[in-house]
């Protein structure tokens, strides 16, 4: 199974678009404000001594971060696109990058067997997967994991949709970074609240601690206040 051309080609026409311009992508924030607190939540449930894949890497930031934080990160997007752009800005190599569309089963199994049982990222990608593409998501997470490893999961929750609806209600519209996410049919917030972990359940992974957060943006509403989308994060596993 693979995720429709459509589907793909919204994702390359979205970072076809976006410059190596740092913080572009409205989900760009800087890893002070993302992964490095994730990661401080991760740890304690966590073998520091493994790799980390970082799901749906878009240009690396993240990634780049993790780098420091872990023996080894790979970072994995169904884009082509965004790949060349985090290659270009991992000057020095510090991660691993490859276009890996989640929902290959061959393909995530294959870079499993590579790197053995590793830790997972992965920030905001269920929320924006095909509903017929979700499951998939949380298996390759699962399989990633295997027995050793640890995942560290955001995801948007309902209440983001307000916030997202308010900044699209603004004098100008949505803002720039928010209108190009709208322009190439990408849907945030589109997971219900209840389906990210039914979804981690039955993909075979147990909820180890939980708890509610806001994804900071890099897009600001009209009075100047950063955007901020409500989510739920989940350290999961196999005890």
């Amino acid at each position: 199974m693979d995720v429709s051309e459509e589907y793909r080609d919204a994702w390359e026409g979205y970072w076809r678009e976006t410059t190596d311009a740092p913080g572009e992508a409205i989900w760009d924030s800087d890893p002070s404000l993302t992964a490095e607190p994730h990661t401080e939540l991760l740890l304690p449930y966590a073998d520091s001594a493994l790799p980390i894949v970082d799901l749906g890497c878009g240009n690396g930031t993240q990634t780049r971060y993790l780098a420091g934080r872990f023996p080894k990160a790979v970072g994995v997007d169904i884009s082509h696109a965004a790949i060349e752009h985090a290659r270009r800005a991992d000057a020095t190599g510090v991660a691993e990058f490859r276009q890996l569309s989640l929902v290959d089963g061959p393909a995530v199994r294959e870079l499993h067997r590579r790197l053995g049982d590793c830790h997972v990222y992965m920030r905001a990608v269920i929320h924006q997967s095909r509903p017929q593409d979700r499951a998939a998501v949380a298996h390759a997470i699962a399989e990633f994991v295997g027995t050793r490893g640890r995942a560290f999961v955001v995801e948007l929750v309902s209440a983001s949709r307000d916030v997202l609806r308010r900044a699209a209600e603004g004098p100008d519209g949505p803002p720039p970074k928010l209108r190009r996410v709208f322009a190439h049919g990408l849907k945030p917030a589109d997971a219900s609240d209840e389906e990210v972990p039914a979804l981690l359940a039955e993909a075979g992974l147990d909820i180890f601690t939980s708890g509610e957060t806001a994804l900071a943006q890099t897009e600001y509403l009209a009075d100047g206040t950063r955007i901020e989308l409500p989510a739920r994060w989940f350290v999961v596993g196999r005890r």
